[in-house]
């Protein structure tokens, strides 16, 4: 049965569950609470499958940042003219960023999704996290070694609880800190990284088997939030909801192929290459997780060199978010402002860009950007109360964020090898499979466990397949 289910495209998996999992989240809401307003047992259902899907998702985020970018930095060893590569995407980067923001400013002004929302201020959620300009530069210093912070939390009985969480932004300071010593002390270096390159062979195989649960995650947080909002809530919201969707629509389907198309490459093979790692963000809402997926895009279906794109995908990973930092906190701000009655001056609108544009790491690559969001909004003095007024319809949209952000973090190292005439052209143009990727007849997979990517399956990365690059070589192949 596990085979024959292995066989059924991805893409339809998730679509399935996509159906399913509001179809689920509406017969929860027709059963109802029980007793003193507890959730039934279908939505406790659904709660539980959804969040323990990312809880996995979010277990093996920080070994992925520590061990890619490492692996990202000393890949750059082996690239010709790496100083000029790393200058180019970082630019590219924000000249999208800076696209992304303005969209987003001119929906907001156009659509002002904060006149007549229809939201009650009085039932806006408390934020989870805050950000601001001094608690980011102070989250960069790292605490301990791993990023590591605890918490004590007390439940309703009043038994204590304490847990273990990280910061995104710390590891990446620790593992650019540890990359860049290795890359300075040479030839001794070598054990520790052949070790990391292995290392995170392992954890990419691992991070594999939790995608194969995205469809399965996939029902149980839709469902959930259809179940805890449901269509009042989130109707409410509509405008903004519309707004956002809308940035999101114009930067993938119009400015990207349009980038693409600048360059001389094709917008409707950029579409195809880049679906399978679009298809799994959108429905884990996490860039990290996706990232074995978006970097097999870069390589195998764009064409980007194996060195340049293990930095270029795993460190857009942490700081290109067009989606989370540009087009949501631009409309988002301007929600607010207009929802509580305030006026926005030419300097809170460049406030807003700068924020977009050079704030983005405050992302780092998890799931939400509600920091991003309390960034900017503290940045321009309006009420982080606004915040909580979206926090219902954040699960619907964090999925097109994300889908948005991973397209972008795949493209950009395509246009920057293109410019800088290293792209394999032929490869970018090349024909997909049924798996959505460009056929590799040198390097089939032939693990009888993870199939062969022939079936119409997202296929397993090349990193955690059996045919992983050897000790020696350049980190591995996927995201």
């Amino acid at each position: 049965m596990l085979a024959a289910l292995r066989r059924i495209p991805f893409a339809v998996q998730v679509l399935v569950a996509l159906v399913l999992g509001v179809a689920l989240g509406v017969v929860a809401r027709q059963i109802g609470p029980v007793g003193d307003g507890d959730p039934n047992w279908l939505a406790v259902t659904l709660d539980t499958i959804g969040s323990t899907f990312v809880t996995l998702l979010r277990t093996i985020v920080p070994p992925l940042i520590l061990l890619a970018v490492i692996s990202s930095i000393a890949s750059l060893r082996n690239v010709t003219n790496a100083a000029r590569l790393a200058g180019q995407t970082l630019l590219w980067f924000a000249i999208t960023a800076l696209i992304a923001v303005a969209i987003g400013i001119a929906l907001g002004l156009t659509v002002r999704p904060g006149v007549n929302s229809g939201v009650d201020a009085g039932t806006a959620a408390e934020p989870g996290q805050t950000g601001s300009w001094l608690a980011f530069l102070e989250s960069i210093v790292p605490a301990n070694f791993l990023g590591l912070s605890a918490g004590t939390s007390a439940d309703d009985a009043g038994v204590l609880s304490t847990s273990l969480d990280f910061n995104a932004l710390q590891l990446i300071a620790i593992a650019i800190a540890l990359g860049v010593a290795a890359v300075k002390v040479g030839s001794s270096a070598e054990p520790f990284l052949a070790f990391t390159r292995s290392a995170l062979d392992v954890v990419l195989k691992v991070l594999w088997w939790v995608i194969r649960l995205a469809p399965l995650g996939t029902v149980g947080l839709l469902g959930n939030a259809v179940y805890s909002y449901g269509w009042t809530t989130i109707g409410a919201l509509g405008k903004f909801t519309a707004a956002i969707y809308a940035g999101l629509v114009i930067v993938l389907f119009v400015v990207y192929p349009l980038l693409a198309r600048l360059h001389g490459l094709s917008p409707v093979k950029f579409f195809t290459g880049v679906w399978p790692a679009v298809q799994l963000a959108f429905v884990s809402r996490s860039s990290m997780g996706t990232l074995p997926v978006t970097q097999r895009v870069a390589e195998t279906n764009f064409g980007v060199p194996r060195g340049y794109a293990s930095f270029a995908v795993p460190f857009g990973a942490t700081t290109k978010m067009d989606g989370c930092a540009a087009i949501y906190p631009a409309i988002s701000a301007i929600f607010v402002a207009q929802f509580y009655g305030l006026s926005l001056g030419l300097t809170d609108y460049l406030l807003i860009v700068f924020v977009s544009v050079i704030g983005s790491a405050a992302t780092a690559g998890t799931t939400g950007a509600t920091v991003m969001l309390t960034l900017t909004l503290s940045t321009l003095g309006l009420p982080l109360d606004g915040v909580g007024l979206l926090l219902a319809v954040d699960p619907i949209l964090d999925m097109g964020r994300t889908a948005v952000n991973v397209a972008g973090q795949a493209l950009i190292p395509a246009v920057v090898a293109k410019r800088e005439k290293i792209l394999d052209v032929e490869r970018y143009h090349a024909r997909r499979g049924l798996d959505g990727f460009v056929a590799e007849p040198d390097t089939a997979n032939t693990d009888p466990e993870d199939g062969d990517g022939r079936d119409g399956a997202v296929p397993e990365p090349a990193g955690a397949a059996s045919d992983a690059p050897a000790a020696g070589s350049s980190p591995t192949g996927t995201r």
